[in-house]
């Protein structure tokens, strides 16, 4: 266990998925994601979703720049336990939800099958999507996008611009320059348990820099417990509106708008957060 704990205390490679058992999904682990979905449904919480008034004003303002009269069929990547695609639905969206949580579209499905709001919900890797022209708006909320690598959103922006009807719109939203954090190192011992672990444990976290062409951040989650060494990691990348078209364009949008945030706020170019919207 000692060997294994030093490989993780060294600046991981930007390959660290080449390091397999080394590191573990986040998203579907059995613990953390109960915390993720009581995170999500949490109304005041700007956590796995966004505070839950924000919400109600986000869609709201989703509705009138794409009214559901005339863009009625909504695709919600990321969609998590459905409190937007919730919102879409009463809005008179017809709704699909995606999303790779296999607790949070359980507790989607139960949700929708309680209201019958005729949501479809789908356990699944938004970047393995196969929809051609079937969708008038979708959706990629609460900063989704720039977690991925540059190759892996340039899959994501050709799977979306094939599933979007000729006018539908993709809207999402990124976290800019102005967000990024420092390197640091700290831990901290967790005697109940935590995010991370139900069990005792040792956690040391790490935000780490690169220089590679995409400008990565890496944050690390070390958790050492009495039998066992286990690492989570978080990519992140951030993104201003010029490299937002660049890497939109070469897919075939060619109109755009931008906003401060989500719920169409002024675009600021010293913003924390920067909003797309792209018109096939």
């Amino acid at each position: 266990m000692f060997t294994k704990l030093m490989a993780l205390m060294n600046k991981p490679e930007l390959n660290f998925q080449s390091a397999g058992s080394l590191y573990r999904a986040l998203w579907d682990d059995e613990h953390i994601s109960k915390g993720m979905l009581e995170s999500h449904l949490n109304p005041d919480e700007d956590g796995a979703t966004n505070n839950h008034a924000f919400v109600f004003k986000s869609v709201q303002w989703i509705a009138e720049l794409a009214p559901p009269q005339q863009f009625g069929k909504l695709l919600d990547l990321g969609c998590g336990p459905g409190i937007y695609a919730e919102r879409f639905a009463k809005e008179g969206y017809s709704v699909t939800g995606v999303d790779f949580s296999k607790r949070s579209i359980e507790y989607a499905k139960e949700q929708t099958a309680l209201y019958g709001s005729g949501i479809e919900y789908h356990y699944q890797n938004y970047l393995t999507l196969d929809y051609t022209e079937q969708f008038d708006v979708i959706t990629l909320i609460n900063k989704d996008y720039p977690v991925l690598s540059i190759a892996d959103r340039t899959t994501l922006l050709k799977k979306v611009f094939q599933a979007l009807k000729p006018g539908g719109k993709f809207i999402l939203d990124v976290l800019t320059p102005k967000m990024r954090k420092n390197e640091r190192r700290s831990w901290q011992y967790c005697e109940n348990g935590g995010f991370f672990c139900e069990k005792p444990h040792v956690l040391f976290e790490a935000v780490y820099q690169y220089d590679d062409n995409d400008q990565t951040e890496l944050s690390q989650y070390v958790v050492v417990t009495d039998e066992d060494v286990s690492c989570f990691i978080c990519p992140n990348h951030y993104l201003t509106k010029n490299l937002l078209i660049s890497e939109i364009q070469p897919v075939g949008f060619n109109i755009f708008e931008f906003y401060g945030d989500i719920a169409g706020k002024e675009y600021s170019e010293i913003g924390d957060t920067l909003c797309g919207v792209f018109t096939k």
